[in-house]
């Protein structure tokens, strides 16, 4: 059992007419550009241990708050400012600005989600709802809710 391509043996092959038969197990392996068959089954794929980053909106939170001490420091006039210097539009900076209008034990539950394998625990658009949900009381409530379907 080798990684060459199978060969048959007289008393494994039967010809019927222009047909070859084979009797046994052959497996297609990739070869340059094209494919063999080898008597060997292919090598199972390894099981690898799930990649875990911080999620998109745990990074644009932090982000927020670094330019917000930017701000603040003077590296930047305002968020106008900001806006030219990053390429984003006002809206934009406005909209990741918000992110700090939440509860602060809401915004450290963010800072630690992870995404597992590319998949994120929430969208953005998803914690804006919690956001605009009012007062810090309210956006623990929608929190709840949006964090118990995720």
């Amino acid at each position: 059992m080798s990684d060459e391509p199978a060969t048959t043996t007289e008393s494994e092959e039967k010809k019927d007419g222009d047909t070859l038969v084979f009797k046994g197990h052959l497996f297609r392996k990739r070869r340059g550009q094209g494919f063999v068959f080898t008597e060997k089954p292919p090598e199972p794929k390894p099981v690898h241990e799930p990649v875990r980053r911080p999620a998109r909106v745990a990074q644009m939170l932090a982000f927020a708050h670094g330019l917000g001490a930017a701000i603040e420091r003077g590296d930047f006039r305002d968020q106008a400012d900001a806006a030219r210097h990053f390429q984003l539009t006002r809206a934009r900076i406005t909209q990741l600005m918000n992110l700090t209008l939440l509860a602060p034990d809401i915004q450290e539950q963010v800072l630690f989600l992870e995404a597992v394998d590319g998949r994120e625990p929430m969208s953005e658009r998803d914690l804006r709802t919690v956001i605009y949900a009012g007062d810090w009381g309210a956006q623990r409530a929608q929190w709840r809710e949006l964090s118990a379907a995720a």
